[in-house]
């Protein structure tokens, strides 16, 4: 009987000491993997398109100097056109007057350009004896389909 005593006492200590025991902690989760960074765009190995507008009655390095939206009668009117791509296009302006739903033409102009990665076009227009107060836009078509316009004021 006092084997069978010491058994118990032993298996008894045993499963003590087994279940003060340091826990294994789960394996942590991995991080998900990081997203693939965003293919920088090509912009030369792609057909030519304008990729943004900008008025402004200055340049500066053939590049707007400060962009706007509103300008004096006497201002000179710039927009110039970013386009990204490769090949040979031709671009036009065509800056228009508007008073309620009327519409007058006020000047078309058009450059053939070949690209062959991002460029800026400057197209401007001007009146010495000033600009009629008003709202006016101009529309920039790209091989003759509209790429975008910019409506802007003379105050």
């Amino acid at each position: 009987m006092q084997i069978k005593l010491f058994a118990a006492l032993g298996l008894s200590a045993l499963l003590a000491v087994a279940g003060c025991g340091k826990k294994e902690q789960p394996a942590p989760i991995p991080a998900p993997a990081a997203a693939p960074a965003p293919a920088v765009q090509d912009m030369v190995n792609v057909p030519v398109s304008v990729k943004a507008i900008t008025l402004g009655n200055q340049l500066a390095d053939g590049k707007v100097a400060t962009p706007q939206s509103s300008f004096a009668p006497k201002d000179t009117l710039y927009a110039v056109v970013e386009t990204i791509g490769s090949g040979k296009v031709a671009l036009k302006a065509a800056w228009t007057f508007h008073k309620g739903d009327k519409t007058a033409p006020v000047n078309e102009t058009t450059q053939e350009i070949t690209a062959s990665g991002p460029a800026h076009t400057e197209f401007h227009v001007s009146k010495p004896d000033g600009w009629p107060v008003g709202d006016y836009k101009v529309e920039i078509f790209l091989n003759g389909a509209s790429a975008g316009s910019q409506t802007f004021t003379v105050k």
